[in-house]
């Protein structure tokens, strides 16, 4: 059997003025994370003070799913492009909440 390792798309993380912190990580996987059908292994994560207040990511069983202050759900991701646009659109609601 041939390994194929993942490739890191984007690794980035951003400590706010008001001490937020805003992190992506984002790898391609040589096979869907199942449940997912995609090849994306995400992590998406904004927080304050050690809690969470918005989160995207995926894992084996349970798939892509959002994490918005107590409320989880699932997600249904399309391109990368959206995930990253929807996962803003969260970040900019709750910093003006």
């Amino acid at each position: 059997m041939q390994y194929m390792a993942a490739i890191l798309i984007a690794r980035a993380k951003e400590v706010r003025d008001d001490g937020s912190i805003i992190e992506v990580v984002i790898w391609e996987v040589p096979e869907s994370i199942f449940p997912s059908k995609h090849r994306y292994k995400y992590r998406l994560y904004y927080g304050a003070s050690g809690i969470c207040r918005v989160r995207y990511d995926n894992e084996r069983g349970k798939g892509d799913h959002r994490h918005y202050g107590d409320q989880e759900k699932d997600y249904n991701f399309s391109t990368l492009e959206q995930l990253l646009a929807d996962f803003e659109q969260d970040v900019n609601e709750w910093s003006n909440l």
